[in-house]
């Protein structure tokens, strides 16, 4: 192993930087054959290479820093994103995180052979420190590569969740003014802010006067869910539309009033059909009852 000046020794960290930087082509070569490499970049196998080169020129970042069991060293954070997209691109070719996991311990053997084949002359003691760090360091990169990739997919799910709750959650145009959103099913925090997102969006392109909040389908509500339901209602006669909440169930009445909430100024009716027969009526529209035949008036 080389000695610096006054013959102190080259820490292992400082040996194996020094090999990353030198031996970064021929890594970046071997890796470009790899499964993990050789499945992602598929346009040409020059774009393994350089993808290649840029991880080894992280490790050896890391490796001057002397941060080889730290997966937030700096010198990961250039190649962060390049990595999860890696760790993605694997995960969507259906392969599981622990296979994800194998790929990655592939690379560490091409590397270790290169590291040993450059220290002919070491101890065996000095070679077996370089190779140690090494195997730290590359452990190291399967945690950055395995957090990342599981991060990226958490914000993944955390996407496809929101859109499932804007699907789950559509304003209907009843009339010419008049807008409903029928809720059903489990009613969160989360998914109550949708409501009003979305509602307040449909009151103002369909410019309308009336927005009914049906929630017969809804099978409980907790505090945090009435309020919103409340601010929702408020924040629509701010856009200049009266809102009316119907399908209020007995037990959601009783959760309501024990609660504390004030109703005095909400608008309610017992079904959706009533909601919309109570604002037809404000629109001096009259209901004809095809039995009686004759206007309804509700």
């Amino acid at each position: 192993m080389p000695e610096q000046a006054e013959g102190t020794a080259v820490s292992p960290t400082t040996e194996v930087r020094d090999f990353l930087r030198r031996r970064r082509e021929q890594i970046a070569q071997r890796w470009a054959d790899e499964p993990l490499f050789r499945a992602v970049f598929t346009v040409s196998r020059d774009e393994a290479v350089e993808a290649g080169k840029a991880v080894v020129d992280a490790l050896a970042q890391v490796a001057d820093a002397a941060r080889v069991e730290d997966p937030d060293a700096a010198g990961f954070t250039t190649v962060r994103e390049q990595l999860a997209r890696m760790g993605a691109a694997r995960s969507r070719a259906g392969l599981s995180t622990a296979q994800v996991s194998s790929e990655l311990a592939t690379l560490r053997p091409p590397v270790e052979n290169l590291l040993l084949a450059d220290l002919p002359d070491a101890s065996a003691d000095d070679a077996r420190a370089c190779v140690t760090t090494l195997s730290v360091l590359m452990g190291t990169l399967r945690v950055v590569v395995m957090q990342t990739a599981l991060s990226e997919g958490q914000a993944l799910i955390d996407r496809q969740r929101l859109q499932l709750m804007e699907v789950a959650t559509p304003v209907i145009k009843l009339w010419d003014g008049i807008v409903a959103v029928p809720l059903i099913g489990t009613l969160d925090s989360a998914r109550s802010q949708v409501v009003m997102e979305t509602l307040l969006e449909s009151i103002v392109e369909q410019q309308a006067r009336y927005a009914i909040l049906d929630i017969t389908g809804v099978p409980t509500v907790d505090s945090l869910v009435a309020q919103h339901l409340m601010k929702t209602v408020a924040a629509a006669r701010l856009m200049g539309a009266e809102c009316i909440v119907s399908g209020i169930r007995p037990a959601i009445a009783q959760t309501m009033v024990h609660l504390g909430l004030d109703l005095g100024t909400v608008v309610t009716r017992a079904s959706l059909a009533d909601a919309l027969g109570h604002v037809l009526h404000q629109l001096g529209v009259g209901i004809v009852n095809p039995v009686a035949n004759g206007p309804v008036a509700r």
